[in-house]
């Protein structure tokens, strides 16, 4: 078989898993809401609605349908697409008003509401704790997490997986200056970890998935009794205050394509492998540690989160104290 049919093969696959995804999508239009979801309708202005993802995760299989596009288009309201690396670049783009709405994991809206950013959780989605985790090379020396004393780590300043090794080494008995923290992008973070100019690589799926498969990377420890890993939807509290009702109605939209998802893991597997261009079994591994379910914010969901930012600002790794609830979204019934 030539290279160009091999390509070809992996478009007709892609357009075959979106085309399904799509009608599945379509005739899930009658999932039962969330109450807070389900106000009364306001007004919507035309114009842009920008959103950064990841190549991971709901956003991504939201971008995939095409029924959010859709649905806003018949609004006047044009949708437009932005992929970050990971979460702190996705909110300083927020910042900066490159885009309106966009989700991230636990510590990046932390690190930036602390910066000034002018931001508003919007909704979660449920724990997936084994969703990140610290990983080793197979053939490394290091057993468990108290290992990790005077160590070289690798990690994206700022992600979830941040709060993760501080958590990771607080259980085993050890501080933050402990270890040596080496902050790389997810990109360069797995070349130094390939190279072994590192000791370690604290990371989050899909990366953490590909790395294990593709590198017989070993997970030292995960998140598992020690973070929850959250996923947020947050957004521009400017746009949410002049459109609230979009906002309202891409929340929908993930409800119904979450509800799916739980149901059809396979399939969207298989669409996440096309779309991000990972081999299914890697998207497989990392599939079934997601959490699916968006839901506003609850009181103990935002206790945690605070918890977090708090720990931050003891270990001076956020420039003052913040309080979560001011950038929380209250949805009004």
């Amino acid at each position: 078989m030539s290279s160009n049919d091999g390509v070809n093969k992996k478009r007709t696959a892609r357009r075959r898993a979106l085309t399904k995804l799509s009608a599945l999508t379509a005739a899930a239009l009658s999932v039962v809401l969330p109450k807070a979801f389900a106000q009364a309708r306001p007004a919507i202005t035309p114009g842009a609605f920008r959103i950064g993802y990841q190549k991971y995760g709901t956003l991504t299989l939201l971008k995939g349908t095409g029924a959010l596009d859709k649905r806003l288009a018949a609004l006047g309201v044009e949708v437009k697409w932005t992929e970050f690396p990971a979460g702190p670049q996705l909110l300083e783009g927020l910042n900066v008003g490159s885009i309106d709405f966009g989700t991230t994991g636990e510590a990046p809206p932390i690190f930036a509401q602390a910066a000034g950013a002018d931001l508003l959780y919007v909704g979660n989605e449920p724990p997936a704790p084994a969703g990140e985790a610290v990983i080793v090379p197979k053939n490394s020396t290091l057993k468990t997490a108290a290992d990790l004393k005077g160590k070289k780590i690798v990690l994206n300043k700022g992600s979830n997986v941040h709060y993760l090794l501080v958590k990771v080494l607080e259980k085993a008995g050890l501080a933050y200056k402990d270890v040596e923290v080496v902050f790389l992008p997810p990109a360069d973070a797995r070349a130094a970890f390939e190279r072994g100019s590192v000791d370690a690589w604290a990371i989050w799926d899909p990366f953490l998935a590909a790395a294990e498969k593709q590198l017989g990377a070993r997970v030292l420890v995960d998140g598992k009794g020690a973070v929850s890993n959250h996923q947020f939807y947050l957004a521009a509290r400017p746009y949410t205050q002049k459109n609230p009702e979009v906002l309202r109605i891409a929340l929908e939209e993930l409800v119904k394509l979450d509800d799916w998802s739980t149901k059809n893991l396979k399939e969207v597997t298989n669409i996440l492998s096309a779309q991000i261009g990972l081999d299914t079994s890697i998207v497989e591994l990392s599939t079934g540690r997601f959490g699916f379910g968006v839901k506003p914010l609850s009181e103990a969901v935002i206790k945690e989160q605070q918890n977090i930012a708090d720990t931050f600002a003891d270990l001076k790794l956020i420039p003052k104290r913040i309080n979560i609830r001011d950038a929380v979204f209250s949805l009004k019934l």
